[in-house]
Parts: C-alpha cells; structure tokens; sequence
C-alpha cells in the first residue's frame, strides 16, 4: 500500500480558491431571491423604535454616571 503525497502548486490553489469563490457567490445569488423583505414602513418603524430604545438607555447610563459621580464626591469629602 503506497501513499502518494500530492502538493498542489500555488496556480492550483489559486484556481481551486477562484473555483470556491464562484461557487459561494452562485449560492448567495440563489438565496438571495428567496428573502422576504420587509415593507419600507415597517423597516422605518423598527428603525425609531431602536433609536429610541438607544436614547433611552443613553439618558440611564448618563444619570447613573452622574449619581455615582456625585457620590463618590461626597465620599471623597469625608475622606479628606
């Protein structure tokens, strides 16, 4: 029993990578046909409702930033 050590050469790879390349992208291009999007106003809606959720906890940190600050500031007064 031989076993035959077979090294691609570097065009080989480069054509077997080209090959994968295509054949992903004839994938991609079959699928994507198949997506069902969304209407344009319920992408809009969606998008506020992320904005505002964004914005709400924006405003959360920020208080909790300014709490612990003030805090740590009266701390620091006593331990002075």
């Amino acid at each position: 029993m031989s076993t035959t050590n077979k090294k691609s050469t570097p065009k080989q790879q480069e054509a077997s990578l080209k090959e994968g390349v295509v054949v992903y992208l004839k994938g991609v291009k079959s699928e994507w046909g198949k997506i069902t999007w969304p209407e344009r106003a319920q992408s809009v809606m969606q998008s506020f409702i992320v904005l505002g959720v964004v914005l709400f906890f924006t405003v959360v940190v920020y208080v909790f930033d300014k709490a612990f600050e003030a805090f740590f500031k009266i701390l620091l007064m006593f331990v002075k």
